[in-house]
């Protein structure tokens, strides 16, 4: 391996979301593994970029540059054999402030919104912060794993709804939707003529075994209302250079889209998020590689501690992100209990179940980028603090 993850880097002190607030959860000793951004610096290539850049010393305005835009589109085609034009490429400080600006471009106040739960929650606050009406198709598990409810879904696309979410890869619950299940879906939603948001940003974080399929490049009939969403942020740790790259193919939709991000004056990164992205992009591929043999390893070493040592708890198959949905139902307790259980006594800080929606209460998300040591610390102190009940 030609790159140490299990090296620390100290956290504190850096104005971390992840382990600067562990105080307002009670202690400075909690061990945090909830927010999806990870305990490994960026790739070299990434870090060498950036202090160049800086150390041109001139911070001037900027724009949007050729070789960024060739960096992106040479990324989709090499990583998910998917080939599109540089004109189809709209960045935005993020995926969640894309997600606000399309359902303001595309929906009208008190428009239905569909959302897959248990699923990320900015998607229901942001719908509602909008004055939107939240429309949950959710998820069926089976046989140990998720799928989609087609019945649920179409009765709902029937009674009139301006825009679908799908969440792919799927978090918290790491589905990666197969193709016939995209082509599924996306022949619905044109038979009802419905636009489809597909939040991508955890596409590079595939598990071995399975192969991420973009919703755009798996038609079941010509469907041109598609929205991709993506980013560097996930896959090379970039979340604080705030950067993503939203990728329209129809040239009206990417019109009306465009005139929004222009009027909000959010249409160019900033210098070092332009930096960064095309870097990881041209030059990274190597170092991510090596990451999800390094997270599937944490996966591997997660669900076989847990069989092992903490029974009570159910390990949900990972096949995508680096998050992994964890089953405490077998506590016979509840979730505040739990999560009084987590921070309290195991000091240890996981995304609570709830908070994704229906369909989470007994379910805990635990954030597996991090070193193995400190992975295996956190699961000492869970499975302390849950045999002493």
């Amino acid at each position: 391996m030609r790159y140490n993850f299990d090296k620390e880097t100290t956290r504190e002190a850096s104005g971390s979301v992840k382990w600067d607030k562990r105080e307002s959860r009670g202690s400075k000793d909690i061990i945090p593994m909830w927010v999806a951004d990870m305990d490994f610096q960026a790739p070299d290539e990434v870090i060498t970029a950036l202090v160049k850049r800086a150390g041109h010393g001139i911070f001037g305005y900027t724009y949007l540059s050729d070789s960024y835009l060739q960096a992106v589109a040479g990324w989709m085609k090499k990583r998910h054999n998917w080939g599109i034009e540089k004109e189809w490429i709209i960045t935005t400080p993020g995926v969640v402030a894309a997600f606000s600006m399309a359902i303001e471009a595309f929906t009208g106040k008190g428009d239905k919104i569909i959302i897959q739960p248990p699923v990320y929650h900015p998607f229901k606050k942001v719908i509602e912060a909008g004055n939107r009406a939240v429309v949950e198709n959710r998820l069926i598990l089976k046989n140990n794993r998720y799928i989609m409810d087609f019945d649920h879904l179409e009765q709902v696309l029937k009674e009139g709804v301006s825009m679908m979410v799908l969440c792919s890869p799927h978090n918290p619950v790491g589905r990666v939707w197969s193709f016939d299940e995209l082509a599924q879906l996306n022949e619905l939603c044109v038979k009802y003529d419905t636009l489809i948001l597909s939040d991508e940003i955890h596409s590079d974080l595939v598990m071995p075994g399975h192969r991420h399929t973009v919703m755009a490049d798996a038609p079941s009939g010509v469907n041109k209302k598609i929205i991709t969403c993506t980013a560097a942020s996930k896959s090379f740790n970039l979340a604080g250079l705030s950067c993503s790259n939203i990728i329209i193919r129809d040239p009206e939709l990417r019109l009306t889209f465009k005139r929004l991000v222009q009027r909000l004056s959010v249409s160019t990164p900033g210098i070092f998020a332009m930096a960064a992205t095309e870097t990881a992009y041209n030059c990274c591929e190597g170092w991510l590689d090596e990451l999800l043999k390094y997270i599937h390893e944490n996966y591997l070493f997660l669900k076989n501690y847990i069989e092992q040592d903490i029974p009570v708890i159910r390990v949900f198959p990972l096949e995508g992100t680096y998050l992994s949905w964890l089953d405490f139902s077998g506590c016979h307790l509840s979730d505040s209990a739990i999560d009084e259980i987590l921070l309290k006594r195991a000091k240890v800080w996981l995304d609570n179940g709830p908070q994704f929606g229906p369909g989470g209460e007994g379910f805990q998300r635990i954030n597996l980028a991090c070193t193995r040591k400190n992975l295996e610390t956190a699961l000492n102190r869970i499975k302390t603090a849950f045999s002493t009940m």
